[in-house]
């Protein structure tokens, strides 16, 4: 079973995989936003290139666990993806995501610049990630 990770940003979507047995993520890249058909087609492109069963959403709550408008626009976006790709879609709390993507490349000494090309894809793979151990050490509990 292979999962896609997005991340949902307002100007770009990071993409992230699993490995067919489900351990661990891989970021692919990332979708610039342009219109919300076009969105969709991509995603659906990448779910039929890469034989993808789930779709795992990075939903993003506030500090105190409440869910904000941008939380909101994510599960908008959720339920057009189930309704025009038809595939199972699940959430997982994003929370700080960003922030640990931007920490792990500063310590990778990499350039600013080329960090902001790169975090949506890097916190699309925590995204996944996160929710693939959750899953393992619930199928195995």
């Amino acid at each position: 079973m292979r999962i896609l990770g997005l991340d949902i940003g307002e100007k770009k979507i990071g993409v992230a995989i699993s490995d067919e047995l489900g351990f661990t993520a891989q970021g692919i890249g990332v979708i610039a936003r342009q219109t919300l058909e076009q969105d969709l087609k991509q995603i659906e492109n990448l779910v039929r290139q890469y034989n993808i069963d789930k779709i795992v959403l990075g939903l993003p709550r506030n500090m105190n666990g409440t869910f904000g408008p941008q939380s909101q626009l994510v599960k908008s976006f959720g339920e057009l993806l189930k309704r025009n790709i038809k595939i199972e879609i699940s959430y997982w709390d994003e929370r700080l995501t960003t922030i640990e993507a931007e920490r792990s490349l500063i310590e990778g000494d990499m350039s600013r610049k080329k960090r902001r090309g790169v975090i949506d894809k890097i916190a699309a793979v925590l995204i996944l990630q996160g929710y693939l151990n959750y899953r393992s050490n619930v199928d195995t509990d």
